[in-house]
């Protein structure tokens, strides 16, 4: 029996049997909900974060990822199934590796691979024969197989034959309570055949359905499509936006009609920019890679350029209604956004539009504060530095109506649009919101 086999046989045989140990790095949106679905499919989990805060959270029985209910996260540690730490030597003790770090841009807007290259180095320290170390952070093709597969065999042993590489893109979608981390479809591929048959085995014991494909790249690029296909679509729609506004055509009405199409269309909706770590990311890691190839991604290109400068465009609509409806400009208002999150109904604020239109009211010259149910503070970002610590204001009527103009950004559910129609003197909105439910005022303008 040859090396591989052996470890490939004996580290098989432990997920079989619900006795392989698993760690997953990076407790946040992805690694805390993946690490649930993990210990509830009957595998004891260790979470690994620099944070130490989310570790005293944890340790003190608190879900601060809305994913995961504390009754879930308490039962799973109670149960000894899930515990938490920053002691990343620990690792060695882990039979399967998941890595769930941030994959961000540069300011030049190239993959940063600072987080996923520095975690692969933390996992080459205690790396040892038959473990099975898996990439989950979305990233361009060539990557799990290139420089995590480097560090990783830094440490002097063998991918395929000392230890098992694979790659599995996360697909949470935080809000959507339709679906969670076990019942979404889980695509999966590995290094070499034994990874992925290893890699078949870990994932299809704790999710309800897995999509092998043929290789690691694969995977990751099955990631960037999926998110490159909404990036686009929702360029095509923002750009529509602006053409049918300058015709006097209202866009959403269009969007509402052309979906009753039983065949042929997919509706996706315009808004004030993109946010989230996905779409805005994604489609550049896919360009960036491109260039090795010499080829150009002109279509994806155009589409962020399109996105990324729809918070401008909302701008303008907002001085320019100041401007008509008020005799104001915007240099001498004050300007309340609603909604700091990047999608409704939830307390993220990674790559939030919401935070570039509060910087561009305030380069303009207004006053800007924002009310959102979710967030009470904006915490330190590192973008938006000058913002950090500015709170959500009171939602009372003598603190709505005190601003000139409420630009709603995010639709979250739990607020009272009617009431914010009748204390506000000017609403731009974004989202369609108030149409949605049937509100009708001279003065809530569409942008």
């Amino acid at each position: 029996m040859t090396s591989k086999s052996s470890h490939f046989e004996s580290l098989h045989s432990l997920i079989e049997q619900r006795r392989a140990k698993a760690g997953v790095i990076g407790l946040g949106y992805v690694g805390l909900p993946l690490s649930m679905t993990i210990a509830r499919g009957g595998f004891q989990v260790t979470g690994f974060d620099i944070d130490p805060d989310k570790i005293v959270s944890i340790d003190a029985g608190r879900s601060y990822i809305e994913a995961v209910p504390e009754k879930v996260l308490n039962e799973e540690r109670a149960a000894g199934r899930f515990e938490a730490t920053c002691d990343f030597s620990r690792l060695s003790e882990c039979d399967v590796i998941a890595i769930c770090v941030p994959t961000p841009l540069t300011r030049h807007r190239d993959p940063d691979l600072s987080f996923v290259e520095n975690t692969s180095r933390e996992i080459a320290k205690r790396l040892r024969p038959g473990q099975l170390v898996v990439l989950e952070s979305t990233t361009y093709p060539g990557t799990t197989d290139g420089p995590v597969k480097r560090i990783l065999e830094d440490s002097g042993l063998v991918c395929g034959t000392d230890f098992f590489l694979g790659f599995s893109p996360e697909r949470e979608d935080p809000g959507n309570r339709d679906f969670e981390t076990s019942t979404i479809p889980k695509v999966v591929a590995g290094e070499g055949e034994a990874a992925a048959e290893l890699m078949k085995a870990f994932y299809g014991a704790v999710v309800k359905t897995v999509v092998p494909v043929s290789s690691n790249a694969t995977a990751e690029a099955v990631k960037l499509t999926e998110n490159v296909f909404r990036a686009v679509n929702i360029a095509l729609v923002n750009e529509l936006k602006i053409v049918y506004e300058a015709m006097g055509i209202d866009v959403w009405e269009v969007i509402d009609a052309a979906k009753t199409k039983p065949f042929g269309f997919m509706p996706f909706y315009p808004g004030p920019g993109l946010g989230g770590h996905c779409i805005p990311i994604d489609p550049f890691y896919l360009t960036w890679k491109s260039r090795e190839y010499d080829l150009p991604t002109r279509f994806i290109e155009l589409a962020g350029e399109i996105n990324t400068a729809m918070p401008r465009h909302v701008i303008s609509r907002l001085a320019e209604a100041l401007d008509v409806r008020l005799g104001k400009a915007l240099s001498r208002s004050n300007v309340l956004v609603l909604g700091l999150a990047y999608k409704k109904n939830v307390p993220d604020i990674r790559e939030s539009p919401s935070l570039k239109l509060l910087e561009l009211i305030i380069e303009r010259g207004g006053r800007a504060s924002y009310f959102d149910p979710h967030i009470a503070e904006i915490p330190r970002t590192r973008e938006y530095s000058a913002l950090k610590g500015m709170r959500s204001v009171p939602w009372t009527k003598e603190s709505i109506s005190a601003f000139d103009a409420v630009l709603v950004a995010t639709d979250h559910d739990g607020v009272d649009y009617a009431a914010l129609a009748e204390w506000s003197p000017l609403v731009i909105d974004t989202r369609n919101v108030f149409a949605r439910r049937g509100i009708a005022r001279e003065t809530i303008i569409k942008a």
